[in-house]
């Protein structure tokens, strides 16, 4: 069982994940790369966008307190082999929930931890 398990999802789609865990909404935060034509059918995954959701000021403070808050909960998983659920959310759950989920992830496993994700509404369009 991982540490941590992280779920990006699209508000827009009605169906966000079920449990209990810390809930991060970016939906009216860091710049959307699905208003660049170039980068609207790319997803977080990709380098670029990545690139473009991260170098957004205040990207690095967000992905800081999202580890910290994270890290926080970790004694108080239930029961205590139970991951701390994370989901973050942006408008389709394409761009920069997925980009600060990896990201987030990425560094908590540089820490030692085990981190999963998992990104429900990647493969749906944008609106």
């Amino acid at each position: 069982m991982p540490d941590f398990a992280f779920t990006s999802f699209g508000r827009v789609h009605g169906d966000p994940p079920h449990g209990s865990g810390l809930l991060v909404d970016l939906s009216e935060a860091l710049h959307n790369p699905q208003a660049d034509p170039a980068m609207r059918e790319l997803t977080g995954l990709d380098p670029q966008v990545r690139r473009h959701v991260l170098a957004t000021p205040g990207a690095e403070e967000i992905v800081e307190r999202v580890v910290g808050r994270a890290l926080a909960l970790l004694p108080y998983s239930a029961p205590p082999d139970d991951p701390v659920n994370v989901f973050v959310c942006c408008q389709d759950g394409r761009h920069r929930s997925v980009a600060v989920a990896e990201e987030c992830a990425r560094r908590l496993r540089r820490c030692g931890f085990t981190a999963e994700t998992a990104h429900r509404h990647i493969a749906r369009g944008t609106r």
